[in-house]
């Protein structure tokens, strides 16, 4: 294969998306060819283009025309062309991918499990994006399961993180955990990491009205109401807030409903893109924006990346024992295929039920 597509989003103008097709250009000394099999596209992703300017997301994988951004994502590649001799055609790793067919990398801290890549342009990005793990001796991966991982694992890390912040701060004193978005694969498994690890916790999840009934079913929340109904929470018990939406007004009346009992109100991501201004003048604390990154460094290291692998390996089996069977995976094949679905992911229309599994 001589050609490569990607897809190109407008990033002032999100709905805007195109199939790019371009030559693959020559290998340098030292460089891989990663041919992508596959990547999940999820809500997460949208928050990547939401926030693609402020977070740098569009800088992992530049376009040619600066007004363009091709979205990060995660899933599987194999090695299609290599020149260094660590990596033979056909070893295949998980990890950090563009939303196309192919990726070139220049692969650097090699061990039998991964490697990162330390191609010029990443090296101002956190670490954790640039990782890649090689398969064949990787402890997390399962045949079995090598879509739930795509769909995800990335979005568990982040709860996890989240769930251990609030844990080592005694949940502030809290009783109750109130989730935005509660449909969404991040409030799913934070909701599950709470559960087992802060039983004590009671667990809130906010969704629109078509996804209350299918989030009670997950079994992962003590509660779930939609969002019309947040005045019918018990305002009176001390609580925390993670808020995965976005939605200004959504975050406005959780803090309006509960003023001083709101003890920390952590922003997360942003799904929906037409409120994603944020709400002004906001009842009760300041809402904080929690970044993955950060705390997954800080954490590795106070318990070192063994201790770290170890926990979330735990917590990881049993949250997609439980989650298999709640979300349909739904192949999506070929770039226009994927630029629609994605347009519809950016539109609040894909269901909660359905897992996107996107190849070129």
């Amino acid at each position: 294969m001589t050609q490569q597509a990607h897809i190109h989003i407008d990033k002032n103008n999100l709905a805007q998306a195109e199939v790019a097709i371009s030559d693959l250009p020559e290998l340098g000394s030292g460089e891989v060819l990663l041919e992508v099999e596959s990547f999940a596209l999820t809500a997460n992703n949208i928050t990547y283009a939401v926030m693609g300017e402020q977070m740098k997301y569009w800088n992992f994988f530049p376009a040619d025309d600066p007004a363009k951004g091709i979205l990060p994502m995660w899933g599987h590649a194999k090695v299609a062309a290599s020149n260094h001799d660590d990596f033979a055609i056909g070893e295949r790793l998980y990890g950090y991918l563009p939303m196309g067919s192919h990726l070139i990398v220049q692969p650097g801290k090699i061990s039998d499990g991964g490697f990162m890549d330390m191609a010029p342009h990443r090296h101002e990005m956190s670490p954790l994006y640039s990782q890649y793990r090689r398969l064949a001796a990787d402890p997390a991966h399962h045949p079995d399961f090598e879509d739930e991982r795509a769909l995800f694992a990335p979005l568990f890390t982040t709860s996890f993180l989240i769930e251990d912040m609030f844990r080592r701060a005694g949940w502030h004193d809290a009783q109750a955990l109130v989730m935005t978005s509660a449909s969404s694969k991040t409030a799913m498994a934070l909701a599950h990491v709470a559960r087992a690890s802060s039983p004590d916790i009671r667990r809130i999840g906010l969704t629109s009205a078509g996804n209350v009934e299918f989030t009670k079913g997950l079994g992962f929340y003590d509660e779930v109401v939609a969002y019309d109904a947040i005045d019918s929470l018990d305002a009176n018990v001390r609580t925390v807030s993670v808020d995965f939406a976005g939605n200004g007004e959504v975050l406005a009346g959780i803090h309006k409903h509960f003023d001083s009992n709101l003890a920390f109100s952590s922003l997360v991501g942003a799904t929906h893109v037409d409120a994603r201004g944020g709400a002004q003048g906001l009842a009760g604390p300041a809402p904080i924006l929690f970044f993955a990154p950060t705390a997954l460094q800080e954490l590795i290291g106070e318990i070192g990346p063994a201790g770290f692998a170890e926990a979330m390996a735990g917590r990881w089996n049993d949250f997609v024992q439980d989650v298999a069977g709640q979300v349909t995976v739904e192949p999506v094949d070929g770039g226009e295929a994927i630029r629609d679905a994605y347009r519809e992911m950016l539109a609040g229309k894909v269901a909660p039920t359905r897992g996107l599994m996107c190849s070129f």
